[in-house]
This record gives C-alpha cells, sequence and structure tokens, in this order.
C-alpha cells in the first residue's frame, strides 16, 4: 500500500520528496501530539500543517498575523485544489456568513484567522461547534517578549490548551533565540512538546556587509551590474526590496529609482491602506521590480523569486536581519543580501533607545544593536556569526557564499598584537570597553588614563605600530574568534576567558585580518542550464494566466518549475507530471496550454527534448555542491564501503547514501561513481526489472517484492543511476 502522505504530496503540492524534517513533522502530527516547529524562511514550514489538515477528518485552523498573509497562503492553496477561507476584518458580514456555513458543511479544511477572533465570545462558541483537528500557530515568535516582532494580541493563545484541551497544537516560526524558543513553548503550555529544529543556515543566500559611502550611487551600481550580468530580458524583471528605516527615506529612494528608469514604489505606514494593498500586490505579481519598504513590508508575502535584499539602512537586531534577508530566495536559487553599514546609522539608533523610557527596553536593544554591530564588522564568515546568533555551530572553514569567504582579506601572525591587547584586559582589570584598551596601548594622555595611573602599566603606550581603527578592528576580530568576552549592554566590558589565558601562556598562535579597502559587490551568477528564451516566454504565460485568475504568478508555478520545464523540455502531460512542482490540478487546468508554448519552441527550434528522468531526489536546476558531499566523494574513490565512510565521516548510513544519490543524479559525478562497489550486478538486474515492473516512486511494493536480502540502501542507489540515464 502507497503512504498517503506522499500520494498527497504529490497529488496537491506536485513533489515527491520531503523537504527536510518536513516528513518527520507531518507524522508526528498525524500522532496528535503538540510540535514546536522552527524552520528557516524558505524551508516548507506551510506544509508541516497544510499535508496533515488533507488527511484529518476536521479542520486545522492556522493564526496569522496578517491579512495579507492568509489571503496570500490561501490563494495558494485553492490554486493546489484544497478549500481554504480566511476570516478577517477585511471581509463583509454576508461573506463571513457564508464562509462560516461552509465551515459547519465540512467543505472547508483548513481556515486562516487573526490571534484576537480567539477573545471573541461569540466566534469562541462557533469554533468550539466545529471538529477542529489541528491547530498552527505561524509567526510563533510573536508570543514572546523577548522577539523582535513581539505582538501582544498572540500572548491570548495561551487560552488553546483550556479551550481545547483535545487539539493539538503546532507553533512554527522561522527565527527564533533559544531564549525566545523557550518562551513560546512555556507560553503556550506545550511542556510535553516534539521539537524540531531546521538549520537556520540558507545555503543560496549571498551575505555582504559594505561601507555606506554613497548608498544611492552604490545601488545603482549594483543594479547596473546585475543588467550587465544577466540576460537584459531577464533582468528586466529581476525582483527586490530595498529596506530604509524611514518612511521619508523610502518615498524619496523609490522616487529617484523610478526616475532612473527602474519600476520601484514605497511601501510604509504612512501611506493609506489602499495604496499600501495597491503596492505590494504590483510587487507580487512582477508589475513593478523594486519595493522600497521599512520593516512593515514582507511578513504579508511568500514571493519566492526575490533576488535580492539591501538594507539601505541599519537594521536594529540580528533576528530583524535575519528574517528580512529570508525574505529573499524562497525557492532556493542564488540571491543577494547587501547591508550598507555606517556608525552614523548605529548613533541614530542609540539616540532613539535613549528615548525608551524602560530600562529593561533600553537595555535589551542596546544589546541587540551591539550584535548587529559586532557581526557588520566582523572578519569572520558571516554564516558562522548569524548561526552562533541563533545557537547553531557552523564547522566549515569557509562558507563559499559571503563576502568574508568568497574574497578573503590578507591574514597574518597576530600573536603578539592579540597578547598586547589581552594583556591590557589583565592589567586594567577586565573594566573596560575596547575603546579604551586601544587608548592605553596608543598611549594616550586622557584624563581618565591618568587618573587611573593606566599610565604606568606595562602595555601603556606599546601599540603605536598599528592605528586606532586597526587596534579596534583587531579586538572585533579576537570577540567573534572567542579569545576575549564582551559584559554589558550599554557600555560593554571586555572580560578573558580560557582561550585568552592560552594565548598570554603563548600556547595558542593567533591569526588577524589586516584591514583593507572596502570590496566591491560580487557579481551575481546564474544557472546555465535553462533555456533562458524558453523561460521567458514561459513566465509571460504564466504572468498572462495569473493576470486572468488574480492571483500572484508564482501561485501558478515558482521560477524553479518553470526552469526545471526549460531544461526538460516536456512534451507530454507524463513528462509535465515528473516536474517539480506540478500536481495534478495544475497539470489539468495549465497543463495543455504549458505543453502547447513547449512544443511550439521546440519545433521552431529545431530542439530534441531529453528524457525526462524521475524527480525523486531533488530539481535538476543546478545547486552548488556542498563541501560534505565532496568528502564522501573523495572517499569513495578510496574504495571504502558505505558503512565505512559514515563510521569514517561519524555520520548516518542514511546521510551517506543521500551523498551518493546526489553525486550521481545531480552533480553530473555518476561515472566516477560506480555502484558496482555497493551493488552486485546480479542484484542491480533484479532491482532494476521491480521497478520497471512497479515504478520507482516508491520504495516499499519494491523492496516487498525482492525481500530481506535486497536493502534499502541498495534499491536507493540504483533507483539514482535510473534517474540519470532516464530509465523508466
Amino acid at each position: 500500500m502507497q503512504d498517503p502522505m506522499y500520494d498527497i504530496l504529490q497529488k496537491y503540492f506536485g513533489y515527491t520528496t520531503f523537504y527536510p524534517l518536513q516528513e518527520e513533522i507531518i507524522r508526528e502530527a498525524l500522532k496528535r501530539r503538540d510540535i514546536f516547529v522552527l524552520m528557516p524562511t524558505g524551508g516548507g514550514k506551510s506544509l508541516c500543517y497544510q499535508l496533515p489538515a488533507m488527511i484529518f477528518e476536521g479542520i486545522t485552523i492556522v493564526f496569522s498575523p496578517l491579512i495579507a498573509l492568509m489571503k496570500d497562503q490561501v490563494d495558494g492553496l485553492l490554486a493546489d485544489g484544497i478549500p481554504a477561507v480566511f476570516i478577517n476584518s477585511s471581509l463583509s458580514y454576508e461573506e463571513i456568513a457564508k464562509r462560516r456555513r461552509d465551515l459547519c458543511s465540512n467543505a472547508i479544511k483548513i481556515l486562516y484567522i487573526a490571534p484576537e477572533r480567539l477573545v471573541m465570545p461569540e466566534f469562541l462558541q462557533f469554533l468550539q461547534g466545529l471538529k477542529v483537528s489541528l491547530f498552527a500557530i505561524d509567526e510563533s515568535h510573536c508570543i514572546s517578549e523577548w522577539g523582535h516582532d513581539f505582538r501582544p494580541e498572540y500572548r491570548q493563545l495561551k487560552t488553546l490548551k483550556e479551550k481545547f484541551p483535545d487539539v493539538p497544537v503546532m507553533a512554527l516560526t522561522a527565527t527564533a533565540t533559544p531564549r525566545v524558543q523557550e518562551d513560546i513553548i512555556s507560553h503556550l503550555r506545550l511542556p510535553e512538546c516534539r521539537v524540531f529544529k531546521a538549520s537556520f543556515n540558507r545555503k543560496n543566500l549571498y551575505y555582504q556587509i559594505r561601507p555606506k559611502e554613497h548608498p544611492y550611487h552604490q545601488i545603482l551600481q549594483y543594479l547596473e551590474t546585475r543588467r550587465a550580468v544577466l540576460a537584459l530580458s531577464e533582468a528586466k524583471n529581476d525582483s527586490g526590496i530595498i529596506y530604509c528605516q524611514s518612511r521619508k527615506t523610502a518615498d524619496s529612494l523609490a522616487a529617484s529609482l523610478q526616475s532612473d528608469g527602474y519600476r520601484a514604489l514605497p511601501y510604509h505606514a504612512g501611506l493609506t491602506p489602499e495604496v499600501r494593498n495597491e503596492n505590494q500586490e504590483r510587487f507580487i505579481r512582477d508589475d513593478v521590480e523594486i519595493i522600497v519598504a521599512t520593516i512593515a513590508f514582507g511578513m504579508g508575502i511568500d514571493k519566492p523569486n526575490v533576488r535580492y535584499v539591501i538594507h539601505y539602512d541599519l537594521p536594529k537586531s540580528i533576528e530583524g536581519y535575519y528574517q528580512e534577508t529570508g525574505r529573499a530566495g524562497r525557492d532556493g536559487l542564488r540571491s543577494d543580501c547587501i547591508l550598507f553599514f555606517s556608525y552614523g546609522d548605529k548613533f541614530k539608533i542609540e539616540h532613539f533607545i535613549e528615548q525608551k523610557e524602560d530600562e529593561k527596553d533600553r537595555e535589551a536593544a542596546y544589546r541587540q544593536l551591539r550584535e548587529l554591530v559586532q557581526y557588520c564588522e566582523s572578519h569572520v564568515c558571516r554564516r558562522r556569526v548569524l548561526l552562533a546568533y541563533f545557537g547553531e555551530r557552523y564547522e566549515d572553514p569557509n562558507c563559499g557564499h559571503c563576502d568574508v569567504c568568497v574574497e578573503p582579506r590578507e591574514r597574518f601572525d597576530g600573536t603578539i598584537a592579540a597578547q598586547k591587547i589581552l594583556s591590557c584586559v589583565y592589567r586594567t582589570g577586565e573594566r573596560f570597553g575596547a575603546q579604551y584598551i586601544v587608548d592605553v596601548l596608543q598611549g594616550s594622555e586622557s584624563q581618565k588614563i591618568l587618573q587611573n595611573r593606566h599610565d604606568t602599566l606595562k602595555t601603556y603606550g606599546v601599540g603605536k605600530e598599528y592605528s586606532k581603527p586597526q587596534w579596534q578592528s583587531f579586538i572585533r576580530e579576537l570577540i567573534q574568534l572567542g579569545y576575549v568576552d564582551l559584559s554589558g549592554d550599554k557600555y560593554p566590558v571586555l572580560k578573558l576567558n580560557e582561550k585568552s589565558r592560552k594565548v598570554l601562556s603563548q600556547k595558542e598562535q593567533v591569526f588577524l585580518t589586516k584591514p583593507e579597502e572596502p570590496r566591491l559587490v560580487q557579481k551575481p551568477d546564474a544557472d546555465d542550464r535553462y533555456d533562458r528564451e524558453l523561460f521567458e516566454l514561459l513566465r509571460a504565460l504564466r504572468k498572462t494566466l495569473a493576470d486572468q485568475e488574480g492571483v500572484p504568478p508564482y501561485v501558478i508555478f515558482h521560477d524553479t518549475t518553470l526552469k526545471e520545464m526549460s531544461i526538460y523540455y516536456p512534451q507530454n502531460l507524463s513528462d509535465l507530471h515528473r516536474i517539480s512542482g506540478v500536481g495534478e490540478r495544475k497539470a489539468d487546468k495549465y497543463g495543455e496550454l504549458i505543453l502547447q508554448e513547449i512544443i511550439r519552441y521546440c519545433e521552431q527550434h529545431k530542439i530534441k527534448p531529453m528524457p525526462v528522468a524521475d524527480k525523486r531526489f531533488e530539481s535538476p536546476v543546478k545547486q552548488p555542491r556542498s563541501s560534505t558531499i565532496l568528502t564522501t566523494l573523495e572517499l569513495c574513490k578510496e574504495n571504502l564501503s558505505i558503512g565505512e565512510m559514515a563510521k569514517r565521516r561519524g555520520l548516518s548510513v542514511t546521510t551517506i547514501v543521500s551523498h551518493l544519490e546526489k553525486l550521481i543524479i545531480n552533480d553530473g559525478a555518476g561515472e566516477a561513481i560506480s555502484v558496482d562497489c555497493f551493488v552486485s550486478p546480479e542484484k542491480q538486474e533484479r532491482i532494476k526489472q521491480a521497478y520497471k515492473e512497479l515504478g520507482m516512486h516508491f520504495l516499499t511494493p519494491v523492496k516487498e517484492r525482492l525481500g530481506e536480502e535486497y536493502s534499502y540502501e541498495e534499491l536507493r542507489l540504483i533507483r539514482a543511476t535510473m534517474a540519470r540515464k532516464g530509465e523508466e
């Protein structure tokens, strides 16, 4: 018997595999257990409750913070053939009454509402009369006062377990520190919930910090670079978000971009609701390419093909920055995140922090700002710093996708410089900040240093070989590398730790980065495998269909789906079904038009389509090979068994097999890997025959046909080789 989860995944969502953790989360949900999900933007949180909703007999209720977000989600579900509605203040009384009748008649599977409705006595009574199978709380970080986007109305959701004691709760968020995670679980009263934490690492995002010198001209340079590097027709439709702190800046920047020939619109709270909604809709539907916005923009959209996010002004926290950059590249394709950093912006934010009346709020705001400034000043891999903030370790010495790693600065043996800094911290009693330590090293005759008699220390004036900015840079890097700690919020002081003592005792060598001139933005790259001309034709057709139906283009198909079509040129419905993102409903609804366009294009250009392989594993839109997969490839060349490779790397056998599948199917390295090392030729033939008779979508039927002497690992590897060769 086929697994109903996979049947629904294929039928309604058009996919044959889950993202990491999705399958485990859904299986727990189907057991009616409380769940907390921490998964980055683009990681597939929504599917974790949408798919179970199609299996449960009753209704799944989703709490969502914004009207625009509800509409976006419901439009997407309806396009996939899933009965869903929202109820909010944008609807008339008559429309709400109609939707309530549909809910009572079990015609709806998913209902989106705002948290405020839970405390309306009449509406609460209505919900209690429904057969509710699951509560999903989207953007659950809004519950926590320690989070970056606290919303008091979310605190009301603590009554769910009291009002609906038998209904499981799934809390989901894309950004939460360990403290916020604990607060969410505690406030919702989910002490026994299963916790799932996906990696915060967005591998497709390229992070860069640039000094803020002439920001508007820097933005123009970046946009012109995109036009020069990418095909001109594609660049015209490149979507991007530019964030700034004030409404005035958003208006003026949007106007300047318009005057320079870019389709740009502002978005901020100073505009009327009608204008805001219109500007957002035009951006979502690709009628304009750039939105210049305050932080009020973004949570309410699920636009997958935002190719860049630019911070014109400094954000207020790493959490806010991470969430805003997370709106880029939701489709998994390369996207840029550029932040223009200046100390002037830092001082402006500090001024606003000083206006806060509550001392705890001020301390928290200073701490968040300090952490963000350290991130901007760091010479350590951007990814490592970001992930460390959320409690995740990043072990790879070079991420290959941030400015620090791609264009590393010259490094030198900085042990002596580090020892001077740490010794000065020690001799001044670990009571001062970085600026004071630099002044002592430089031999400053400031009144404070003289009063403290620190001009008599051995470290006084021993640092004249470097400038003040260089010493400050060294201290920042020592903090990032863990050789010295910061303590305090508004006026943090330097503290020694165990690593400090190893350096001072000459047991550890320290390498530091030499300051240098600012680097230019890295040119965007482009995938070479898809047919850009066909891709643009399909985008135009998608736009026409979207305008006819009044929905965003990505509700019809994502860019990744169109690019895959532009690689394989599907010629019939059978081929089309094998394209990632094409479910039964979309194939029935749009398949004929899509196929006509592709077939016509192939005839005009005399293109012979290649076989559409089974997409059980991943999209053929090429992604960079990760270093961990390359490590497995190197071990293959040593003729190690799968078990030996797993033991050598400290990974599971399942993970090693996943690496081998990707190498065989997607990385073009299949010829370098002989499955003969892992599966005997006799077994290979029997497995292939079973796949041809039973199909390649599910392992269990093949396993049951062949018996216990065949392992799932063997079945997966042979299926990978068949998929690569396009065998049926």
